[in-house]
């Protein structure tokens, strides 16, 4: 269904759906619904920010698509979507593309217009906001992006502008397919601009915070809990359901679990690793697991000051053949992850897996290569510091991959555990020789896992960098057949061995039977509580 009948068909139901609800049924399956519509899950962290142009990680991501609503959303199968866009063209070659914006309105009745999009894409690409995700922009190709980013061109030059109040006009400097699949990012979404300037750092306080989402944030206590209540200014607010969402944080995976069997909360992930067989035998409507878009690497420091015989190819290679991933996959996790020998994940839409040479080889043989090549450095009395941020799971699997290295290779590893911020922190300022990594897809295609390894990645902090891998990354943006490049890509990962990969994330996961409308089939794991519902029992 292309983007203006999905509209149409919307418009048709939005009656129906209203009458639905008010009669205490689901508009589309007819469930009876419960008189509490309310969802709380479980935080492993407290997310740094809810600013949506200094968000870095997927804890905030969650949040922020309550309370933010970009251009363009998802379904439950990880489609496109409407948000504050009704409808787009793309011309030009797909190097112009013209959104129009809904009527929607801010939480304090202001409209949403067209320049809030151009002002928080200024505000993400600006030097001055020292935003963690200014390479998003770049990455997106529009006019001027790189330039700003790197302070050579002031933020007003950027490939966007507002050309009435409902109108954005976005130029590319290249054809980027899927740049409408990118305005679903945190980064990408719209702020209120008198708010930011009026409250600086404090504007995303729930008393201060003004929003266009399905929800408002209602209360916050750090590392403790945060509440997010039905927004009544939301544009389609008469059709959600879910009145109030609550994130606990509890940093204990054991602890989480005890809760959630308690019936304290609905939603409880990552599983503590290696119990998802059981749970699924003990609570088979509540257990899932799903591919998800997330690669589980480890990071290896190769800045010109970092430990110098990380420096050698070898050295790296053999670490990362030592690892025993099924090991890791079958035995510890036990979830349906996918023991990883490239970066992109093996479920990325279009993507074809290369040819990974040690894919193939035994674990036996894996070890051997790697005593050889250990043997063939010189490297002896290798002593590491591996960082990894608190997770019993994170912790459980440093632990067995250090034994491995001990035995294998007689390398010792000083583990490292740190809070999240802390660990965040830590890991950019490159205070580590390996670092406990993963990566989530922003959108749904390789590229978001191999731009990640080129040398201005803004979050490459492991600092790789290879000059034929940047001009490959770049040639795919104009390439008719990008596999050809990222297949290229993967291989030069594995032959420098960038980083060390380990596994392929299945998201694990208990959820209340009686809640309804998740988004199992959503690769990226994009949920929003406007599509939830909890059922009568």
């Amino acid at each position: 269904m292309n983007l203006k009948a999905m509209l149409t068909l919307t418009a048709a139901t939005a009656v129906f759906a209203t009458a639905s609800l008010a009669e205490g049924t689901h508009p589309v399956t007819g469930e009876k619904l419960s008189d509490n519509q309310t969802f709380t899950y479980r935080l492993l962290d407290q997310f740094p920010t809810l600013d949506p142009q200094l968000n870095e990680e997927t804890a905030g991501s969650h949040v922020i698509r309550d309370l933010f609503e970009g251009l363009m959303i998802q379904d439950a199968d990880g489609n496109l979507i409407p948000g504050m866009a009704e409808s787009y063209e793309a011309s030009n070659g797909n190097k112009t593309y013209t959104f129009h914006l809904r009527d929607a309105k801010w939480s304090n009745g202001d409209p949403v217009t067209a320049q809030d999009f151009v002002y928080a894409w200024q505000r993400a690409a600006d030097p001055a906001t020292a935003s963690p995700y200014a390479w998003y922009v770049e990455l997106t190709s529009m006019v001027n992006a790189k330039e700003i980013v790197a302070g050579e061109m002031d933020k007003s030059e950027l490939g966007v502008k507002a050309l009435d109040d409902k109108t954005l006009e976005v130029q590319l400097t290249q054809p980027l397919p899927y740049f409408p699949a990118m305005t679903t990012y945190a980064t990408l979404s719209p702020v209120h601009q008198a708010t930011v300037e009026k409250f600086g750092a404090k504007w995303t306080d729930p008393e201060n915070m003004v929003n266009n989402g399905a929800y408002n944030l209602t209360a916050m206590v750090l590392n403790e809990y945060h509440t997010r209540e039905k927004n009544p200014m939301y544009w389609n607010a008469d059709n959600v359901i879910i009145e109030k969402t609550t994130g606990l944080i509890i940093n204990s995976e054991t602890q989480a679990l005890t809760r959630y069997k308690a019936g304290e909360f609905d939603h409880l992930e990552p599983l503590p690793a290696g119990q998802f067989p059981a749970l699924q035998e003990e609570l088979p409507d509540e257990a899932h697991s799903v591919p998800r878009l997330c690669s589980y690497y480890y990071a290896f420091n190769l800045r010109p000051d970092a430990k110098p015989e990380i420096q050698d190819p070898r050295v790296r290679r053999a670490l990362t053949l030592a690892i025993d991933r099924d090991v890791i996959v079958n035995q510890v996790l036990k979830g349906g992850q996918w023991p990883a020998y490239n970066f992109s994940h093996v479920k990325t839409a279009g993507f074809e897996m290369p040819e990974i040479d040690f894919a193939n080889m035994t674990q036996a043989e894996r070890d051997a290569e790697a005593k050889r090549l250990m043997e063939e450095s010189g490297v002896k009395d290798l002593d590491l510091k591996l960082i990894y941020n608190t997770s019993e799971s994170h912790k459980q699997i440093a632990t067995i991959v250090s034994q491995m290295w001990k035995q294998k290779l007689g390398v010792s590893t000083t583990l490292e555990n740190m809070e999240w911020k802390t660990y965040l922190d830590v890991r950019r300022d490159g205070h580590f020789d390996l670092a406990r990594s993963a990566w989530c897809a922003d959108y749904n295609e390789a590229s978001t896992f191999l731009d990640l390894l080129t040398t201005t990645h803004g979050s490459n902090d492991g600092k790789f960098s290879n000059a034929e891998y940047d001009a490959l990354m770049l040639a795919s943006k104009t390439s008719d057949n990008p596999n050809e490049m990222y297949t290229k890509a993967e291989q030069i990962i594995s032959d420098e061995s960038a980083i060390a990969p380990i596994y392929h994330y299945a998201n694990t996961f208990l959820l209340s039977a009686d809640i309804k409308g998740w988004p199992y089939n959503n690769a990226e794991n994009n949920w929003y509580s406007k599509d939830l519902y909890r059922i009568a029992e």
